[in-house]
Parts: structure tokens; sequence; C-alpha cells
């Protein structure tokens, strides 16, 4: 059975395979943006299908991703960031 914090680490993922052209099993959550070959323009990609697949606002600075008020070096913690925005949407 599947929960949904399973499906929004799923669809994590995939949107990150999606832009890095990389098989989904490939991705794993300790993987660094860096060791997935995110840049920059990649990373703002992906925050925005997020945005469009969540229908959250993710607080991002593209200018300097270290200033964003949510983690978002690895893959678990843009899922647990996803996490946390839904919670503050549905309260």
């Amino acid at each position: 059975m599947t929960t949904a914090s399973d499906e929004i680490e799923r669809q994590v993922v995939e949107i990150f395979a999606s832009l890095t052209q990389r098989d989904p099993a490939t991705i794993g959550s300790g993987d660094t943006m860096e060791a997935l070959g995110v840049d920059s323009l990649c990373m703002v990609e992906g925050i925005f299908a997020i945005e469009e697949t969540f229908d959250v606002s993710v607080p991002f600075n593209a200018n300097d991703p270290g200033a964003a008020p949510v983690d978002l070096s690895t893959v678990g913690s843009v899922v647990e960031a996803v996490r946390t925005l839904l919670s503050q949407k549905a309260a």
C-alpha cells in the first residue's frame, strides 16, 4: 500500500529524474542536487514543476540557493520541504 508520503517522494524523484534525464530508480533521497547535475537553472525548473505538481509556493532565491528558507540541497530535503509546505497549506 502506497502512502501519501511515498507518493510525494515518488513525484519529487520523477521530477528530478525528468530534469536530469536519469532513471528514477537511480535517484535516492540522500542524493545532492550537485551529484545529480542540477544547476541553478535546472533547480528553478524543478521548483516550477514542484509548485505545479503540488499546488504550493516554494520559497527559493535563484541567485543564492543557500539563502532559501527551506533546505533544497538533497532529494530527501526537497521531499521534506514539500511535505512541510503541503501541511502548512492544509492548516
